[in-house]
């Protein structure tokens, strides 16, 4: 008799947000990298440069911008690039939670 093979389900990517330590795949986390122009938010997963993953949720992006980031990056970030991602933080994510002040 020939057996049958099961078939694999599609490989699909985990991440770590370093907001909150949480492991779920890559697309629904949003991806900030530090490249040649600094640090930005990489809307398409496929900048160059060392990437770190955080949730689309305020607390997480408190948590992160405060401490893990740029340990993530492997970088110090400046006053500057916390303030664009605060700026992207107010722009895009959902009003359901209070930002903590302190984050700079």
């Amino acid at each position: 008799m020939v057996k049958k093979t099961k078939r694999r389900g599609k490989h699909i990517p985990q991440r770590t947000c370093v907001g909150c330590r949480e492991v779920l795949p890559k697309r629904s986390l949003i991806r900030i990298v530090k490249g040649p122009d600094g640090v930005q938010i990489d809307p398409t997963g496929k900048a160059h440069g060392r990437g770190a993953y955080l949730h689309d949720q305020r607390s997480c992006w408190v948590r992160g911008i405060k401490s893990g980031l740029g340990y993530a990056l492997k970088t110090e970030l400046t006053e500057k690039e916390k303030q664009g991602l605060l700026a992207y933080m107010e722009e895009q994510l959902p009003e359901g939670e209070p930002v903590v002040k302190g984050a700079e």
